[in-house]
């Protein structure tokens, strides 16, 4: 039987903007998608944190095509402003066939299509559709269509659980499974490569004060023999899976569902969380409750 550890995953308060991309077809909404989500696993070293949140059929969709809603994360209003400017315009504007929609519901807007339009330069247009305020800009391929503003809010990032397995196929067979699992709920991603982190840090360093984040040494195999109060002496591998979400809502119903996941593969033996004593955040997800 896996043992769900008595501690809490310590997450924290976020802004994030959740918007639509649609293209021709699924393949070049997920490419322009996925270009979008590049590089943005960790506020540690990246300027923001993204991922896939879900698809939307042609009939889910503002113009009738297929979608991919992306959300884009940052610890400041302005730090989702320059990551959505900066990705959108060199990302998505980039991709054929794409438009870009708001997909966000909040009163606090950034007039992303508006900043954007300069790159028509003057050739640009500002249009309605289908009550929408959208901006057309003249490109190669026809037209790029943005909406004028989208939306900004405040959501929960941070949660997250760690699996402890017997081996590395284990561990990675399980966080497979659990971000499987998770990617069905909407309004939640898990930004790391392939949904899991193979690297957990903790906060600052034990010997180099320049660094601000490292590695998580109680939960490094490879030391459990040296540190003191290692978290894997009997297990030989440990998986990280992080979520950000909308709400406090989605991220404890992906927490819950992801650990389910991994409570019925074979050489799982623990389940625990990273949290380093509220030093983080003020939002503490229990995993008793699971």
């Amino acid at each position: 039987m896996v043992e769900v550890e008595n501690t809490f995953a310590e997450a924290f308060e976020a802004w994030y903007s959740r918007v639509l991309i649609t293209a021709i077809n699924k393949k070049w909404a997920e490419i322009a998608a996925r270009e979008a989500c590049g590089y943005a696993t960790s506020l540690i070293g990246c300027d923001a944190e993204a991922g896939i949140d879900t698809f939307l059929s042609p009939k889910e969709t503002p113009d009738g095509r297929y979608g991919c809603v992306i959300q884009i994360w940052s610890n400041t209003k302005e730090g989702v402003e320059r990551a959505l400017l900066n990705r959108i315009g060199q990302c998505v504007l980039t991709c054929p066939t794409t438009r870009v929609w708001n997909f966000t519901e909040s009163e606090d807007k950034y007039d992303l299509g508006y900043r954007l339009k300069y790159y028509g330069d003057g050739y640009e247009k500002e249009k309605e559709f289908r009550g929408r305020k959208i901006i057309e800009i003249p490109i190669m391929m026809g037209k790029f269509i943005i909406e004028k503003e989208v939306g900004i809010a405040k959501g929960v990032a941070g949660g997250n659980f760690i699996i402890l397995a017997e081996s590395e196929e284990t561990a990675l067979k399980a966080g497979e499974l659990a971000v499987k699992k998770i990617s069905e709920i909407p309004g939640v991603i898990t930004p790391f490569p392939g949904g899991v982190c193979s690297a957990g840090s903790k906060i600052g360093s034990k010997r180099y004060k320049f660094m601000i984040a490292s590695t998580n040494e109680i939960y490094c195999p490879t030391l459990s023999n040296i540190v003191g109060n290692s978290k894997v002496k009997d297990t030989k591998a440990a998986l990280e899976v992080v979520i950000n979400g909308i709400t406090r809502e989605r991220v404890e119903e992906a927490m819950r569902k992801g650990i389910k996941e991994c409570l019925h593969v074979e050489g799982v033996k623990r389940i625990s969380a990273g949290n380093y004593g509220g030093k983080l955040g003020k939002i503490h997800i229990h995993l008793k409750e699971y």
